[in-house]
């Protein structure tokens, strides 16, 4: 038996990813331009960082439904065709379950749910004539599959998006492949906010099976894969890329 080495080449693919200027949505999108599809990105303003000279940026809020639309029909337009869509965009700072106002709740589903929704509605027309139809994959979090302390309406959202993959991908099946990436924790530029420095960073680390964060091309690499033919059967699933998970307190406790 001969082996034979599988690549993906993503040339000629259209992508389109949110919240694709910085974090774990640039390491996602610097994948994809590496496998050589067209890169566009969306946020609410552009980076601080300059993206690379062939990308393409859209400006808008994709928590206002109208907007999220436009956004993703100027994306198709960009090559005339939309293969691929990353709901990125997301994320909450921690609140006060019991004091957070309803304002403030409304706005992380807003983005963390009918963000994603609007985006892959809207896809969804652009993909499902053409004849190699389209992938929409959805960034997930572990804090779907367990309680979510002073991120309650995060929390929620992600399970609601997790739902809302297996709902579309059953409904849109077989044109439009839709799956969704729980990830957990990944070392960003906005790291310190989030895990502290130094020694704090090093005993969460210690905590991960994997002994590592994720880095955002590690995420990337899997929305790839998801997007590419040597997917092609894959619709409904929730990749775990988490390293593991997170270890339960009565491990490290010595309990059996």
């Amino acid at each position: 038996m001969v082996d034979v080495a599988l690549e993906i080449d993503m040339t000629g693919k259209s992508v389109f990813i949110t919240g694709g200027t910085k974090g774990v949505g640039r390491g996602i999108a610097q994948r994809f331009a590496d496998a050589g599809a067209t890169v566009i990105v969306c946020a609410r303003k552009e980076a601080d960082n300059p993206l690379p000279a062939d990308w393409h940026f859209i400006a808008a809020d994709l928590r206002d439904g109208e907007a999220a639309w436009a956004a993703v029909d100027a994306a198709a337009a960009v090559t005339g065709h939309l293969d691929c869509v990353v709901n990125n965009a997301g994320g909450s700072p921690p609140a006060d379950s019991a004091e957070a106002s309803p304002r403030f709740s409304e706005r992380i589903v807003a983005l963390n749910l009918l963000a994603p929704m609007f985006v892959a509605q809207r896809a969804y027309h652009h993909m499902k004539d053409q004849p190699a139809g389209g992938s929409i994959i959805n960034i997930g979090s572990i804090v779907a599959q367990r309680p979510s302390p002073t991120t309650a309406a995060y929390g929620a959202a992600k399970a609601g998006l997790k739902q809302l993959t297996t709902t579309l991908a059953m409904e849109w099946a077989p044109s439009v492949r839709v799956n969704s990436i729980t990830v957990g924790y990944i070392l960003t530029e906005q790291a310190e906010l989030f895990y502290g420095e130094g020694d704090t960073r090093q005993r969460i680390e210690a905590l991960i099976p994997m002994n590592r964060f994720a880095m955002p091309t590690d995420i990337g690499d899997i929305s790839v894969w998801l997007a590419s033919d040597l997917a092609s059967y894959v619709t409904g699933a929730d990749i775990a890329a988490h390293g593991g998970g997170d270890r339960p307190t009565v491990v490290d406790e010595g309990a059996s």
